[in-house]
């Protein structure tokens, strides 16, 4: 699916950039590894498992490529677009070999695993291709490319979840982070390739997700987002307790470790999302009332053939059963426009749907086939190009004014923001999130990053909320 981002979300913003620990480990070994990740937050935080491998290898991590002898590359493909970027990176990437024939060069994740060998035999773009479920191999790949030989390792696992790998955090602020919950995806979307390369849905232990998160508050951290394909669906049996842990419980878990370390969490799918996940959220104030609810298309129809299970109907009463049970909750979302037989009357629909939820944040696409998946086997792509972009359009006008209404409707109110970091405009002022996911600035005064802060919002703009403290001595951290 070709791409228009509108705002980022802290699971995509940092699309193709290359990381480090802000403390880069010795290499033991003499070489350094460059990664660069893309795509969603799973693979961010997959390449924070990839970091610790390679740390227990002796490897050491850099962000100056040209001094790497190991480059990888994180992949996505959701989007073409992404896919496209990957292939001229490893065409600069192979220009660097020229002059270094000893550097190896790996691709992983999704794209990985869609395109296996095609890399290494018909591209010759790269030394060693790992899927998804396959880095624990990494090490004896390398030493297989490093004797001149090509390795690839794509094989899906029903069982791999990493639970027992300390990710490294990757260029990290000190104050969020994300924690793997489980891998996979069960949901067969007719447009999406995920449960192609990224395999059947399977949960981690609770008690490491929880010790994990622990560990974090103890390091510093102050906010932990729980990532899945598809949270609401984590399902794990403690044996030793006897208990069934849903994602509401887990939450439970997680927020019970402390009230000053906050919850987020991502993806819902409609479907699956709980009236006990609403209610836990709405017990514990260190959960954030923030819901990404992906709705796709406002047409029943056209949500059929993209095999969503759920109609029109049902989604608009999710998003009613919502808002009751947690009334300030920010809901985002994505849409795709243009998807296989959409008539003008159901584009409508899909605008007449944003008009009724009138969300916070959006992420809007035109339609393109992805070779492997559902559509693209059963379904013609007969909407033409300048439709879709005409209908893209559309959407994003539409999502535009709400955005901003959503703002001003903010300015007045007193929110608790975790501090983050500076601005990007000045070094006077710091940013942070509201318990909504919206960004916040405001000046720094004594306050430094990992704080709360309780800040009135003065003024806004499409995009942030800017504002004063109300309580300078509130430094709870």
């Amino acid at each position: 699916m070709q791409e228009l981002l509108l705002a980022k979300t802290h699971d995509e913003t940092r699309q193709g950039e290359a990381f480090a620990p802000a403390q880069e480990p010795v290499a033991v070994n003499g070489k350094r590894f460059y990664i660069e990740s893309y795509g969603c937050a799973m693979n961010f935080a997959d390449s924070e498992v990839v970091a610790s491998i390679l740390q227990k290898e002796g490897f050491g991590a850099t962000t100056d490529v040209d001094t790497a002898d190991l480059i990888l590359i994180n992949t996505c493909s959701i989007r073409e677009k992404a896919e496209d970027r990957v292939r001229k990176r490893l065409t600069e990437f192979r220009q660097l070999k020229r002059s270094n024939p000893g550097l190896v060069v790996g691709v992983l994740g999704c794209m990985a695993e869609r395109l296996k060998a095609s890399f290494i035999e018909e591209e010759k773009l790269v030394d060693i291709v790992v899927g998804p479920d396959a880095y624990r191999s990494l090490p004896g790949l390398i030493e297989e490319a490093n004797g001149g030989q090509k390795g690839v390792n794509v094989l899906l696992s029903r069982e791999e979840t990493y639970a027992d790998i300390a990710p490294i955090r990757l260029n990290s602020n000190g104050v969020t982070a994300f924690v793997s919950i489980m891998r996979g995806c069960n949901n067969m979307c007719s447009f999406c390739v995920v449960p192609f390369t990224r395999g059947r849905e399977r949960s981690r232990d609770a008690a490491s997700i929880v010790q994990e998160c622990e560990a974090l508050f103890n390091e510093g951290y102050r906010e932990v987002t729980l990532l899945g394909q598809n949270v609401d669906s984590y399902h794990w049996i403690d044996e030793q307790k006897d208990e069934t842990v849903t994602f509401a419980r887990l939450m439970e878990l997680v927020a019970n470790i402390s009230p000053l370390l906050r919850i987020r969490f991502s993806t819902s799918h409609p479907k699956d999302i709980t009236d006990d996940v609403l209610h836990i959220m709405a017990k514990y104030e260190n959960i954030c009332n923030y819901i990404h609810l992906p709705v796709q298309s406002g047409s029943t129809r056209v949500l059929q053939m993209m095999n969503r299970t759920y109609s029109r109907e049902w989604y608009l009463a999710k998003v009613d059963r919502i808002r009751e049970i947690l009334p300030d909750c920010g809901i985002s979302t994505d849409m795709i426009a243009g998807f296989c037989t959409e008539t003008e009357e159901e584009h409508q629909e899909s605008l007449s749907l944003m008009e009724y939820c009138k969300y916070d944040l959006a992420y809007l696409y035109f339609y393109s086939e992805r070779p492997g998946t559902l559509a693209a086997r059963r379904f013609k792509d007969d909407v033409p190009l300048d439709v879709k972009k005409r209908r893209l359009q559309e959407l994003v006008d539409l999502y535009r004014d709400h955005s901003l209404i959503s703002m001003q409707k903010d300015v007045g109110k007193v929110f608790k923001v975790l501090a983050e970091g500076n601005s990007k405009k000045s070094e006077d002022e710091l940013y942070g999130r509201a318990d909504n996911n919206k960004v916040v600035v405001f000046p720094k005064h004594n306050f430094v990053k990992g704080d709360y802060v309780s800040v009135k919002i003065t003024h806004c703009t499409a995009g942030t909320l800017l504002g004063i403290p109300v309580d300078t001595n509130n430094t709870d951290n």
